[in-house]
């Protein structure tokens, strides 16, 4: 993002008035592949294919704010890569990793991976030094350490429904598990400023959060996502969960988030109250129903659907309730751009 971008969503954030209301979109391989017109596996195989696709983004929507920007990831694989899960590459479909846990021992011999070396994580760095000079050149710069949640890996190391029986079953086992990955964690973020020293925020995606009840989330959440959060200092710290479950929405402020991206099952107004307003959100349009497959009237309602009960638009990003998602046409996007433009509070 650009200069400017960041010192924006940066006073969103701490809750200063912004005018006109900004635009905000999680973008990455579900996305800009089949949007700027080549395959999944290229943009993944290829630096150049990968930093072509961004840039045509942002000069495409030079006023949207595409989050993290630049975004360097190998889909699902990037983080259990490195404990050794296999990853499997299709030439048009997401990436995915197969798991390598099935055992609670299992779960406490798990080895912390050497952020510097192992799996897909020194490729995923590579990419960003190479490109920071075209990058940067363009007026844009990285901004976000980014990484899939604590619990979002070890559901791929163990598979998602093996994982939350196991939350249940052995939670001595659990707790060791997710301290070994929040500990690595912490080392790639800490690595990823320690390399790239523009980078100001922490960006942390884990879907898997939401579907835990309130005393677990407490129990094997929260404690994990803050310490990930506050592996170096940041002015934001962003949080993606669109699972429909509002069980994370009250403890964000306490774990460090002040950046949210949210189902969009859940109206802005119902957010806003159950996070106390402490929290800046980013949402909520239907992502693939109404921003990719629905037609520009339908967006137009949609954007005009989000804001009801809001009268207070401080705090807020217009997006959708998830990452951009995939086929989603130039011209949904500029109509949602344009008809948050038009909005009046």
């Amino acid at each position: 993002m650009t200069e400017n971008q960041w010192k924006q969503l940066v006073r969103v954030v701490q809750g200063e008035a912004v005018k006109p209301l900004p635009v905000g979109f999680i973008i990455d391989s579900p996305w800009l592949p089949g949007w700027s017109g080549i395959s999944i596996v290229d943009y993944f195989a290829s630096e150049q294919m990968w930093f072509e696709a961004n840039l045509k983004a942002v000069r495409r929507f030079p006023d949207v704010i595409f989050l993290p920007g630049f975004w360097s990831e190998y889909g699902m694989c990037t983080e259990p890569s490195a404990f050794g899960s296999k990853c499997v590459f299709h030439e048009n479909d997401l990436p995915f990793a197969d798991k390598i846990i099935e055992t609670p021992q299992q779960m406490t011999s798990l080895r912390k991976p050497d952020v510097k070396t192992d799996g897909l994580l020194p490729f995923a760095l590579k990419r960003l030094q190479h490109a920071r000079k075209a990058i940067e050149k363009e007026g844009h710069a990285i901004k976000f350490a980014v990484a899939r949640g604590p619990l979002n890996i070890a559901s791929f190391l163990m598979g998602a429904t093996e994982f939350m029986i196991a939350l249940k079953e052995s939670p001595q086992e659990s707790h060791a598990m997710l301290n070994t990955i929040t500990d690595f964690l912490c080392d790639w973020i800490k690595l990823q400023k320690e390399t790239i020293p523009s980078i100001e925020g922490v960006f942390l995606l884990d879907d898997l959060a939401g579907f835990l009840g309130e005393e677990d989330f407490v129990e094997f959440a929260t404690p994990y996502l803050k310490k990930s959060f506050s592996a170096v200092d940041s002015k934001v710290r962003f949080f993606h969960n669109d699972a429909g479950g509002l069980v994370c929405a009250p403890h964000l402020a306490g774990i460090g988030v002040n950046l949210f991206n949210f189902s969009f099952q859940h109206g802005m107004k119902e957010m806003l109250d159950k996070t106390g307003g402490k929290v800046c959100l980013l949402g909520n349009i239907p992502p693939r129903d109404v921003l990719a497959s629905g037609k520009p009237d339908d967006v137009r309602k949609g954007v005009k659907a989000m804001f009801e009960g809001v009268s207070d638009p401080r705090r807020i990003i217009a997006s959708c309730g998830g990452g951009m998602s995939q086929n989603t046409p130039t011209e949904n996007i500029e109509t949602f751009v344009e008809a948050v433009r038009l909005l009046s509070f």
